[in-house]
């Protein structure tokens, strides 16, 4: 089995939509550090498992200096922007999405 690791940094805004009161209902913003953990039993024709600019255009590109409500399909907690990165990037297996240095959050698939 082949493993990469592609790890970026994207500035953007967010609000959260919460069932009850929390300064995270308005608009702020972090640095988010995003970790991303891509896996293969085989590499590809050109010897990779995935191309690491392939990874931060599908990620970084669309993220980076947005607000996230706008950009993304869904409440934009951590645990939820971890999901879709799993879900958009091929051979994705395991995200980690750092909002903050004591906020992590992680989604990994479940192999079943």
């Amino acid at each position: 089995m082949y493993y990469v690791v592609k790890k970026l940094e994207v500035s953007a805004s967010h609000h959260l939509r919460l069932n009850y009161e929390s300064k995270c209902t308005r608009d702020h913003g972090h640095n988010w550090l995003i970790t991303i953990y891509c896996k293969r039993r085989d590499l590809d024709e050109n010897g990779m498992v995935a191309d690491f600019g392939h990874i931060k255009t599908m990620i970084a590109d669309k993220l980076d200096h947005q607000c996230l409500n706008e950009v993304l399909p869904f409440n934009p907690t951590a645990e939820n922007i971890a999901r879709w990165v799993v879900d958009t990037v091929p051979y994705c297996y395991r995200a980690e999405v750092r909002e903050s240095e004591n906020n992590l959050a992680v989604y990994e698939k479940d192999e079943q």
